[in-house]
């Protein structure tokens, strides 16, 4: 059988292709093929699991609000402090109550009182 070489643009796919794959286990990081698959997992993982930090992140914040809530007051709870929030027309997002609660719980307390 014939010899066939791999042309200039072919060698530079695949060095970028094992560039990308540094790192990764056996055969995905040393032959053409596996790290090409490996890199198109890799990627369609990365791109939902982007959209899945989002809801992690929510309820996170949710878990910090809850618990500082319980510290305030035993009867706290997080769903109708969210309810009451809103009834009172302080428009403050999940993050940045979230913050509040961890960092600064004096503040925190003032808007849970003004809440109620």
């Amino acid at each position: 059988m014939s010899r066939v070489k791999k042309g200039v643009n072919a060698l530079k796919t695949r060095r970028n292709i094992l560039k990308q794959v540094k790192g990764y286990r056996f055969r995905r990081s040393k032959t053409e093929r596996a790290a090409y698959e490996a890199i198109s997992h890799a990627g369609a993982y990365a791109f939902a699991h982007r959209r899945d930090k989002k809801g992690d992140f929510r309820r996170l914040w949710n878990v910090k609000i809850n618990a500082a809530l319980r510290n305030i007051d035993e009867k706290n709870s997080y769903s109708k402090f969210i309810g009451a929030l809103k009834k009172a027309k302080i428009y403050l997002d999940r993050k940045s109550l979230a913050h509040l609660a961890e960092f600064k719980p004096e503040i925190f307390k003032r808007v849970v009182v003004k809440v109620k």
